[in-house]
């Protein structure tokens, strides 16, 4: 069954709950909007998880789905590929959060005295930050994980950002 599959079944389900239900949803529209554009007029772009939370969301609501988006992500796609593997035509399914190691863990935190969400990748392997810098795994993973906070985000001439977008390490090795 494809990731999308596996995430309308969950969503359409009768006995899945309200809350899981939202975090599965989120996800599908993560997954389908890598390659949809939400661009508005009058240069503003809005990410495609910006109507979930409202316009009048503040920091710590849009902080709190992200960590249910996180949970999501690591819990139940978490056996995804053992299930029997992709079929004979659908590619292996990949996730760089999934995927990461398991020693991995992320912290999201609000704040709002700089107006800033910060993910934070904790148990980072020692190998993916060594003496000749940033692994390109890291890279990757950082860069998936500020996609994520930027699909709540909305940025603009006229408007600005909604907030700002950070990813760290606890040895501030990488900071984006």
């Amino acid at each position: 069954m494809s990731r999308v599959a596996h995430l309308r079944a969950l969503i359409e389900h009768p006995s899945t709950g309200a809350g899981e239900r939202a975090a599965a949803q989120r996800m599908l529209d993560r997954i389908l909007s890598k390659s949809n554009s939400h661009a508005a007029m009058d240069g503003r772009s809005y990410g495609v998880r910006y109507e979930r939370v409202g316009r009048h969301a503040d920091l710590e609501s849009i902080a709190e789905m992200i960590r249910d988006d996180l949970a999501f992500v690591r819990v139940v796609f978490d056996d995804a590929p053992h299930v029997g593997g992709p079929g004979p035509n659908e590619p292996a399914l990949h996730d760089v959060i999934r995927d990461a190691p398991r020693g991995i863990t992320y912290s999201v935190v609000s704040s709002p005295a700089e107006n800033a969400i910060v993910i934070t990748i904790e148990g980072v392997p020692g190998e993916w930050v060594g003496s000749e810098g940033v692994s390109p795994e890291l890279k990757r993973l950082a860069d998936e994980l500020v996609a994520l906070l930027n699909s709540y985000n909305h940025d603009g001439e006229q408007i600005g950002k909604r907030f700002f977008a950070r990813v760290r390490t606890p040895h501030e090795t990488l900071v984006w």
